[in-house]
Formats: C-alpha cells, sequence, structure tokens
C-alpha cells in the first residue's frame, strides 16, 4: 500500500507511510488491521493515535511470535534473499533504486504460488 526508504530509522517516514496507506485504504467497506512488530515506532502515540481515530486496529506480533504478520515476513525475507544478501551497494540511492525497482518487480511480474499466477494473470481472472 505504501512504503518509504530513509537512510535512518526515522518517525516521520513511518507516519508519511502509514498516512499513505490510510489514505489508500479509506474506501475499505471492512474493518481495516494495520499489523507490525513491536518496534518503536509502532508504539509512538503519533501512530497509534491516527489508527484510533479511524477505528483501524493494530496488530502487533507478540515478541518471537510474527504469525500475524507473517506476510510481511515473508516479504521482507524475499527481497533480501533476491537484491541484498551478497551485493554490495556502493551508495543509499543505488540501495533505493533496487529496492524499488525490485517492488515493482514483486507487486507487477514475480509469480505469486499462493495465488498460482502471476498478480497480473490473476487481476485478469477476477474481472474476466
Amino acid at each position: 500500500l505504501s512504503y518509504r526508504i530513509s537512510e535512518k530509522p526515522n518517525a516521520k517516514a513511518v507516519l508519511d507511510a502509514q498516512k499513505e496507506a490510510i489514505e489508500q485504504t479509506a474506501d475499505c467497506p471492512y474493518r481495516r488491521t494495520f499489523h507490525s512488530d513491536q518496534g518503536w515506532a509502532y508504539q509512538m502515540n503519533g501512530y497509534r493515535k491516527p489508527l484510533a481515530e479511524k477505528k483501524i486496529f493494530q496488530s502487533m506480533s507478540r515478541k518471537g511470535n510474527c504469525l500475524d504478520n507473517s506476510p510481511m515476513e515473508s516479504f521482507f525475507g524475499l527481497l533480501k534473499q533476491e537484491i541484498y544478501y551478497g551485493v554490495i551497494y556502493t551508495s543509499f540511492k543505488r540501495l533505493k533504486r533496487a529496492i524499488k525497482e525490485w517492488i515493482n518487480y514483486y507487486n507487477h511480474h514475480r509469480i505469486k504460488t499462493r495465488l498460482g499466477c502471476s498478480p497480473v494473470q490473476y487481476r485478469k481472472r477476477m474481472t474476466a
């Protein structure tokens, strides 16, 4: 739905991505749930308050249990396997570009075995 890439962990990046995700899902007719780990950013009042105001359920994995956030854990695991491990990036700019290109590939071209087809093929099936 949204993401931000920054050189250092900071509240602004987290809150900007959250704001965009809230806007992207504003027309959702169902109760929304935002999953996260227990990191400092997701415990900030500035993060929790907008969720509460929009009646968005905040789900944080218990320590040592990432099952409710497993899709994102899997996503980050794949990202690290496919573009990070064994690769030396000589600048933040190159790393950021590689991440953006991989996310585009993941969202639009990578075959998802759970769906049995690529996302594009899946959308075509659902609209046919």
